[in-house]
C-alpha cells in the first residue's frame, strides 16, 4: 500500500537537509533574550512598572524589574547601549539647557513677587484699540495626536494664502509625561528650528501623570498642586515660543471626553492653560473648545450647518475631519483678528 501523505510538511526539513529546531531551542533562545533584556534594558523593566496602575500585573514587573534593574546598575551594558542608540532618542538634538525638573512646582513665595506688565492686558479686557496687525508669514501647529487633522485642515485654508503652516504632532506624548518627551526642549528646538511668528498647540490626550512638586516628591493628578505644576510648565513653554519670535501663542483647550475618569483631567488641564496665559494676555490666547463642542458634557454629534453630524473620532476623546474642519474655522477666525494673509 502506498504510504499516507504527509500533511504537516515536517518532512520537507528532512527532504532539504535543512535543521529542525527543538523545542528544547526554543527554551535557549527565550533564555538568552532574557539575559540580553536584563543586561542592556534592566532599569526600563522597573521604571515601566512603577508607572504601572497598582495591581497583580505592576507587582509581577516590579518582582522582576527591581532585580533587572539592581544588576543592570553594577554592570556597564546599559549605559553603552544608551550611548550607542542616543541618536534614535525621543529628545535627540532638544536644547540641554531648559528641561522640566524639580522646581516646577515652585511658588512665587520664595522670591520677588512678579510685577505686573502691560502685556497680561488685551485690548479688549481694557476697551483699548487692537495692536495693528502685521502679515503672518509662518505657522507652526504642534501638539499630540489632538493637533490631528486639525494641522492638515489650517494648513488647507492658508497655504492659498501664501502662509507657511508647519505640521508637527508628537503622538503619545504629554506636557506631563516628560518621560517620553520633554516638551520644554522641544519647544526651545521647535523655536531655535522654524521661528515661527504664530504657534497654534493642541495637546492634552495623554495627560494625568504624576509630576515632581517643588521637594522633588511626586505630586498625583488632578489637585491644585498638580495644577499648578502642570501651569508653569504651560508658562515655560509659552514664553519659549514668545522668546523664539511668535507673535501670538494659541492653546487650544480640550473638549470634555466621553471617560469620565477623563474628564476630571481635561478639566484641569483647560484650567492650567487659562492660568498660564495670565501674564501676556495681549499676545497668549486659549480658544476655548468647550462652549461649542461640549456646553453641557461629552457629546458624539452637534448640529453643523442645520444637519446633526457626529464630530468625534470612537475613541471618545480626538476630533474626528468635522469636528477638525469645524475648530479650523474657529482658529482661523482667531488668526484674522492679530495677523493679515
Amino acid at each position: 500500500m502506498p504510504e499516507p501523505p504527509d500533511d504537516s510538511l515536517m518532512s520537507r526539513f528532512d527532504r532539504l537537509g535543512l535543521r529542525r529546531f527543538s523545542a528544547r531551542d526554543a527554551v535557549v533562545a527565550a533564555a538568552v533574550v532574557s539575559l540580553l533584556l536584563v543586561l542592556f534594558e534592566g532599569t526600563s523593566i522597573r521604571d515601566a512598572g512603577e508607572r504601572m496602575d497598582p495591581g497583580l500585573g505592576r507587582d509581577v514587573v516590579l518582582a522582576v524589574g527591581r532585580p533587572a534593574a539592581w544588576v543592570a546598575e553594577r554592570l556597564p551594558f546599559e549605559a553603552a547601549a544608551d550611548r550607542a542608540t542616543a541618536s534614535l532618542s525621543p529628545d535627540a538634538g532638544l536644547d540641554e539647557g531648559a528641561g522640566f525638573g524639580v522646581a516646577d512646582g515652585a511658588s512665587a513665595g520664595g522670591g520677588a513677587v512678579p510685577p505686573v506688565t502691560p502685556e497680561a492686558f488685551s485690548p479688549e479686557q481694557i476697551g483699548a484699540d487692537p495692536a495693528p496687525r502685521r502679515p503672518l508669514r509662518t505657522l507652526l501647529v504642534t501638539g499630540d495626536s489632538m493637533s490631528m487633522p486639525l494641522d492638515a485642515h489650517v494648513a488647507r485654508e492658508l497655504a492659498p494664502e501664501g502662509v507657511r503652516v508647519i505640521r508637527e504632532p508628537h503622538l503619545g506624548t504629554g506636557i506631563s509625561k516628560a518621560f517620553v518627551v520633554d516638551w520644554s526642549r522641544l519647544a526651545a528646538r521647535q523655536a531655535a528650528k522654524h521661528r515661527p511668528g504664530a504657534v497654534l498647540v493642541f495637546i492634552g490626550a495623554n495627560e494625568g501623570y504624576p509630576m515632581p512638586g517643588p521637594d522633588g516628591a511626586e505630586v498625583e493628578c488632578c489637585g491644585a498642586d498638580w495644577a499648578a505644576i502642570y501651569a508653569n510648565r504651560v508658562r515655560r513653554m509659552t514664553d519659549t515660543y514668545r522668546r523664539g519670535g511668535a507673535e501670538h501663542v494659541y492653546w487650544v483647550s480640550l473638549p470634555d471626553p466621553r471617560d469620565p475618569d477623563r474628564v476630571r483631567i481635561s478639566r484641569v488641564v483647560n484650567a492650567a492653560m487659562a492660568v498660564a496665559a495670565e501674564p501676556w494676555r495681549a499676545r497668549v490666547h486659549v480658544i476655548d473648545t468647550v462652549p461649542a463642542f461640549t456646553p453641557s458634557g461629552y457629546r458624539d454629534a452637534m448640529r453643523v450647518d442645520g444637519r446633526e453630524t457626529i464630530v468625534r473620532q470612537p475613541d471618545g476623546i480626538h476630533l474626528n475631519d468635522a469636528g477638525a474642519e469645524l475648530l479650523a474655522g474657529m482658529v482661523i477666525e482667531q488668526l484674522r483678528r492679530h495677523f493679515t494673509y
